[in-house]
């Protein structure tokens, strides 16, 4: 909105109606609003720039390319402050969306790919994975926080580690031919599957499964065959060469129509089936089907323009499929604003700066973790300041 002017940071809390801002015109300070009304709950400024802001039930984590602060979101006191962390410049950190484990990961270096782990509930370290000889481009959490996926800047080998153990799981090889940039990790709901998308045209999708020996020798075939003989004769052969042969491929990809341009990817499940979600700087949102099978080839299912514009408005029946008719063709951000349900009067009342409630403003309890709620208290807000030694 107006309001909100080069926003480049946007979270919002599952589907509730929280959501975190922060805007090129104040790169120091978050704002959290309530999405449904258009109302400030409260604002919060930092020492530098926000890279990065995660959320869950349970905590509220903020990078900065040095350090990150971990707040209790029902409250929004500041619980941890990780001073000194490794150069981070592009605010590379994930956070478990169990609220029960709220595992934050952030890399422990800035020259090889190190993964911090750290328990956010506890405030505590659990460990650290040597994950990667090159820096890290990529991590993430399956919905559990039981598994962890990451990519190096090279972007040629995905791994996933068991959590909080830390050790390997899986390794996937992307290519081999170029280095990439990774720019999105994400794990289907059931961390079955691992899709990875990338500046090239090619979205991957890895399937997490180990491979039994016993189903190989019950159906023999040549491809079995010639895979026996690999790993038979990669046992005489380098470290490095061992590794590179024992490593999966995808399991299914999808080619894009755009090229170079940094998007983000998705494994979800709309209406039963599974769906691969690419969205794309170019201000679309790419809906594929994915066979859980066979994968193979994905193709592309739908359409969605992010937002509208004037310009947008001829291709409106272009872009739907499946015969509906062009009125119905909302973009995506139109659908989002269409007003719904009043939502439930049990919560508590909103935060303001002058220390006072706004007038109707509430929050539903089910949007955060089941224990008292105070967002009406201006103490709980105090401007982090960190003194110059």
């Amino acid at each position: 909105s107006a309001e909100t002017p080069d926003v480049y940071i946007v979270e919002r809390l599952f589907s509730s109606s929280l959501v975190v801002v922060v805007s090129l015109a104040m790169p120091r300070r978050m704002n959290v609003y309530h999405f449904k009304k258009g109302t400030e709950i409260c604002n919060y400024s930092y020492s530098n720039n926000i890279l990065a802001v995660r959320l869950n039930r349970q905590r509220l984590i903020v990078c900065l390319e040095e350090s990150i602060y971990i707040h209790n979101i029902k409250d929004m006191k500041l619980l941890k402050t990780l001073l000194n962390t490794p150069s981070n410049p592009t605010g590379l950190c994930a956070l478990s969306i169990n609220h029960a484990n709220s595992y934050l990961a952030y890399p422990g270096s800035s020259t090889i790919g190190e993964i911090i782990v750290y328990d956010a509930n506890n405030l505590s370290t659990v460990t650290m994975i040597p994950a990667h000889d090159s820096p890290l481009a990529a991590v993430t959490f399956n919905a559990s926080g039981t598994k962890l996926a990451s990519a190096s800047e090279r972007g040629t080998v995905i791994r996933v580690f068991t959590i909080p153990e830390g050790l390997k799981l899986f390794e996937f090889r992307r290519g081999m031919k170029r280095y990439v940039n990774i720019s999105s990790l994400s794990f289907s709901s059931d961390a079955q599957f691992l899709c990875a998308s990338s500046n090239t045209e090619t979205v991957h999708i890895f399937k997490l499964e180990q491979h039994s020996p016993s189903r190989e020798e019950e159906s023999p075939t040549w491809s079995a065959y010639v895979g026996k003989m690999f790993s038979a004769a990669s046992n005489y052969l380098p470290a490095q060469v061992s590794d590179m042969m024992n490593q999966d491929r995808a399991f299914a990809t999808v080619r894009l129509n755009v090229f170079g341009q940094k998007n983000v990817c998705a494994l979800a499940t709309i209406q039963k089936l599974p769906r691969l979600l690419v969205a794309s700087a170019d201000g679309h949102l790419y809906i594929y089907n994915v066979d859980p099978q066979d994968g193979g080839e994905c193709m592309l299912v739908k359409k969605h323009r992010l937002f509208s514009s004037e310009q947008d408005q001829g291709e409106s029946e272009e872009e739907c499929e499946g015969g509906v008719p062009p009125q119905a063709c909302q973009s995506y951000a139109a659908t989002v604003a269409i007003p719904t349900a009043v939502p439930s009067s049990t919560g508590l009342t909103g935060y303001s700066e002058d220390g006072g409630a706004k007038k109707g403003e509430l929050i539903p309890e089910h949007e955060f973790a089941a224990s008292p709620v105070c967002l009406d208290d201006e103490n709980e807000f105090p401007p982090v300041s960190i003194p110059n030694n």
